[in-house]
């Protein structure tokens, strides 16, 4: 939990610092594969993460794919883009340049509690899947007692 607050232009109210902590992420291809965090690790697929006033956003090519082709689901506080591959044999004889990489996604980020994973919402638009998490409404702080 970021420990920082700071005031919105608009509004008088406090929202949550941003860090770089917020998301971690994981390969999923990868099983042995620690959460590190996502401005640190080399992401396997291009894909932009950054805040807006009130919600972390993904943006993630997705050339030639469709809504049906990905799923995105979360486990506990980790949202997870999955699109598997489908196997077809393809003749690349005629082809004079091969530079789509047509290959399975895997991607699990470890999102801070401070964004609202219930409520993410999901559009698919010209090949660009684009994934908003709002800030969490009420995000309490939490006093821990030394014993």
């Amino acid at each position: 939990m970021t420990l920082g607050h700071h005031k919105t232009s608009k509004m008088n109210k406090i929202v949550p610092t941003p860090t770089p902590f917020d998301i971690l992420y994981r390969n999923r291809f990868k099983a042995d594969e620690p959460f590190a965090p996502a401005f640190k690790s080399k992401q396997p697929h291009p894909i932009n993460i950054f805040y807006t006033e009130y919600s972390l956003a993904f943006e993630i090519a997705c050339t030639g794919l469709t809504r049906e082709d990905v799923e995105i689901s979360v486990e506990s506080n980790t949202l997870i883009i999955t699109h598997t591959k489908q196997t077809e044999e393809i003749d690349f004889s005629n082809y004079i340049y091969n530079g789509l990489a047509k290959k399975s996604i895997n991607l699990a980020y470890k999102v801070d509690p401070k964004y609202n994973l219930s409520a993410a919402q999901a559009t698919m638009r010209n090949g660009l899947l684009d994934i908003r998490i709002p800030l969490a409404k009420d995000v309490p702080n939490k006093v821990i007692d030394i014993k």
